[in-house]
C-alpha cells in the first residue's frame, strides 16, 4: 500500500514514515514544497499523480495560530482551498483522502469532551480556515475520512514537550496555562491510527462509512499537568527538570484565542476501526524518553 502524505517536514509525515519502517506492505511517500505547495494549487495534482498512491493522506497545513490574524488570505489559501485540491487530486486519481482537521473548530464551551456532531464555531482565523478546509474537502471527495485531533507533539518537529524540554534546560521555572484543557496526542499513536483506517479502506472495498472522526489522545489534561508530566518523567530519566507554575489564559495573552475546552471524544472511531489511542501519560512517557534518552536529545531545541 502507497500511502501519499502531504507536509513533508511535519510531525505527522516523520511519525508515518517512524510507524511504517516496523510493518510490511506499507510505502510512504512524502510530498511537499516546492513539487507540492498548497498555496499554489497548480501544483497539487501533478505532484500527487507522480506519487502513485492508493490512499492520500493530507497532513500539510497553515499552522501559526496567532500569525493567522494576520495572514488570513494565506491561511485559507492553504488550509481551505489547498485541502480541497488535495481532496479533488485524490478524487481523480480515484482514492480516498484522509484529511487531518483540528479541535479548534470548536469554541471550547462545551462542558465535557466533544462529538463529531456537536456545533462547530472557531474562535479565530486557524480554526476558520481549518473548519473551511473540512467542507472543501467532503465537497471534493466522497472518499473522505476528516480526522480532528489535539495537542499533537511526537519526537520530531517543533512541539509542546519539546519546546518545555528546552526551557526546563535553560530556567528553574516554567509558567505554564492552567485553565486549558484537552487529550495530548502523541503524532507516533495519530499516525497508528491513521495507518489502521488506510488498511480498513484498502481490504474494504464496500466502507461507507465516510465522514469526520475524532482521534486523540485517552485521558484529559491541562497544560500545566501535561507539562508537569514532561518534566517528572524527564527528571527520573536523568534529563532537564523544571518546577512548574500554573497561570490562568490571562496572564499569558496571545493574538488568537484559544478553546478553554479542546476535549475531543474518539468513541466513534473507536467504534468504526477498532483502534484505541494509549493513555496519554503513556504515551507522552515514551517520547519524552526517545528524547531525553535517544538519538534524538540534540533536536530538542529544533
Amino acid at each position: 500500500m502507497r500511502i501519499a502524505v502531504t507536509g513533508r517536514e511535519g510531525q505527522v509525515a516523520a511519525s508515518l514514515i517512524e510507524v511504517a519502517r516496523g510493518r510490511g506492505g506499507v510505502d510512504i511517500v512524502p510530498v511537499g514544497r516546492p513539487a507540492l505547495d498548497l498555496a499554489r494549487p497548480d501544483t497539487i495534482f501533478t505532484a500527487l499523480e507522480a506519487a502513485r498512491p492508493d490512499i492520500v493522506v493530507s497532513a500539510a497545513a497553515y499552522t501559526a495560530v496567532d500569525q493567522a490574524e494576520d495572514e488570513k488570505d494565506l491561511a485559507f489559501a492553504v488550509n481551505a482551498t489547498g485541502a480541497g485540491k488535495v481532496a479533488e487530486a485524490a478524487a481523480r486519481l480515484g482514492v480516498p483522502v484522509i484529511h487531518l482537521s483540528t479541535d479548534y473548530v470548536f469554541d471550547g464551551t462545551k462542558d465535557g469532551a466533544y462529538v463529531e456532531t456537536d456545533q462547530t464555531a472557531p474562535l479565530g482565523v486557524y480554526g476558520a480556515s481549518k473548519l473551511a478546509g473540512e467542507q472543501a474537502v467532503a465537497a471534493s471527495n466522497p472518499r473522505h475520512l476528516i480526522l480532528r485531533t489535539a495537542w499533537v507533539y511526537s519526537p520530531f518537529g517543533r512541539n509542546f514537550v519539546k519546546t518545555m524540554l528546552r526551557l526546563a534546560g535553560e530556567r528553574e521555572e516554567v509558567s505554564v496555562v492552567a485553565d486549558q484543557w484537552g487529550n495530548p496526542t502523541s503524532a507516533l499513536d495519530l499516525a497508528d491510527a491513521i495507518l489502521h483506517a488506510a488498511a480498513r479502506l484498502r481490504d474494504d472495498r464496500s466502507f461507507a462509512a465516510f465522514g469526520v472522526y475524532h482521534v486523540a489522545g485517552a485521558g484529559e489534561t491541562n497544560w500545566s499537568g501535561f507539562a508537569r508530566h514532561v518534566l517528572d518523567t524527564s527528571r527520573t530519566l536523568g534529563g532537564p527538570y523544571a518546577r512548574v507554575r500554573d497561570i490562568a489564559t490571562a496572564e499569558y495573552p496571545t493574538k488568537a484565542k484559544r478553546p478553554a475546552n479542546s476535549r475531543l471524544s474518539s468513541e466513534r472511531f473507536a467504534g468504526v476501526f477498532g483502534w484505541v489511542a494509549p493513555a496519554w501519560r503513556e504515551a507522552t512517557g515514551r517520547v519524552v524518553h526517545t528524547l531525553v534518552g535517544g538519538k534524538t536529545r540534540q533536536a530538542l531545541s529544533a
